[in-house]
């Protein structure tokens, strides 16, 4: 507890007992957008479900479009967004599949929208477990990405997606690991309502297609002559988006007392041996880490929380100096070489003048656990590796195979 905390400096809530997908909703509640458009899918579903009852209650002023898909709801969202409306959806899996035409003209509009993600595996074949394969097939699509190691954190990271989508003009994807996070019972901090609402403000749009005194182009055809400066202008936003991120997590600490930035550092202030985790997983890696340094290990975790973009400089600095680095992908990337945050690791280092050895560690495809004792293995390894030993530069976790498991239980 802070200082400040103990003074009573900062705005509490009430603690209630949600899921994941339940506090996505309770966040969309508060924040009262004025256009909701989703389909349902799992494990997404429960997020418009339970939003779908405070609409059928009076508890918001919000229209709620029930479409026919995916893409239909990412449609209604930005047109929803151009009209200047604050507009917000979810989706999962296939789901954010559907949309990936639309994904790119939501970025490219410039249009604060905010969607929340609940991470599932790609078919085929079909599984309704939770991998990061949607989100990072989207990775690149020009939406500002948040990844959420619990329930509070998806509840915070949705009440700051808006103020972030509001000041810099781009969409934001709030990620959380489907069923681990998304069903979990936990205990989260739900803020009074009256503080979300003044913290996220009122959406006064820039533009908006119903202003027919100041008419405004969206969409055109855009050929040769000019599509590559637009492009620019975007790209340029997206690079301004990392100081927004940063400013709106310290009102948010100065106000309610939970601190975010671009990562978070667990034990790195002396680590030789240095986890690299996003989503859930990054509490299991926080423990093993406990159960190692009990026992003499140097080991840390980085945990990634804004994905996109990818927050280069902090992350060299951050981990330039270990011996070994073990980075955990929930996702294949079938580039021949790892998975997707594995090669953003590899090349944020490449300016460093350090190079610690980086080792992949692919895990939790399809929904498989990953557990305590195989990331004690993991650690085990990397010290090996941080003396010298040559290990494969990718790393399956559990997988089974004709000699058993690998990092078995």
């Amino acid at each position: 507890m802070t200082e400040e905390m103990s003074e009573g400096k900062f705005i509490r809530g009430q603690v209630k007992g949600l899921i994941g997908d339940d506090a996505i909703a309770e966040a969309m509640r508060q924040i009262n957008p004025d256009v909701v458009a989703a389909y349902p899918i799992t494990p997404q579903t429960l997020i418009v479900e339970k939003f779908a009852e405070f609409v059928a209650d009076g508890l918001v002023d919000t229209e709620m479009i029930h479409v026919e898909s995916e893409h239909s709801a990412m449609s209604a969202c930005i047109g929803a967004a151009a009209a200047g409306a604050r507009a917000m959806t979810s989706t999962a899996s296939q789901g954010l599949a559907l949309m990936w035409e639309m994904l790119y003209i939501a970025s490219s509009l410039r249009l604060p929208i905010v969607m929340a993600v609940t991470n599932r595996a790609l078919n085929s074949n079909l599984n309704i477990h939770c991998d990061h394969s949607d989100a990072m097939g989207a990775r690149d699509s020009g939406w500002i990405q948040l990844y959420s190691e619990n329930a509070q954190e998806a509840y915070d990271n949705t009440i700051q997606a808006v103020k972030i989508a509001e000041s810099i003009y781009l969409p934001v994807m709030v990620c959380l690991d489907g069923f681990v996070v998304s069903h979990s019972l936990e205990p989260v901090e739900v803020l009074p309502d009256e503080a979300v609402k003044e913290f996220v403000g009122e959406f006064k749009p820039l533009y908006s297609l119903l202003d027919v005194d100041n008419p405004i182009t969206v969409g055109p055809v855009d050929l040769p002559p000019y599509y590559m400066e637009h492009k620019r202008s975007q790209w340029e936003a997206i690079n301004r988006a990392p100081a927004i991120v940063l400013e709106v997590g310290r009102e948010f600490y100065k106000r309610f007392g939970r601190a975010y930035g671009f990562v978070e550092a667990y034990h790195l202030e002396d680590a030789e041996i240095i986890l690299v985790a996003m989503g859930s997983s990054a509490g299991t890696v926080k423990a093993a880490i406990d159960v190692a340094r009990s026992n003499g290990s140097k080991v840390g975790l980085l945990k990634i929380r804004m994905y996109r973009p990818f927050p280069w400089s902090t992350v060299r600095k951050l981990l330039c100096n270990a011996k070994a680095i073990g980075v955990m992908d929930r996702a294949l990337s079938f580039n021949g070489e790892g998975g997707p945050l594995f090669t953003d690791i590899k090349a944020a280092l490449y300016e460093a003048e350090r190079h610690p050895k980086v080792i992949n560690y692919i895990y939790g495809l399809g929904g498989r656990d990953i557990t305590l004792r195989q990331i004690l293995n993991i650690i085990r390894q990397l010290e090996a590796v941080g003396r010298g030993e040559q290990v494969e530069p990718v790393q399956w976790v559990g997988l089974r195979t004709k000699e058993g498991v690998t990092f078995a239980w």
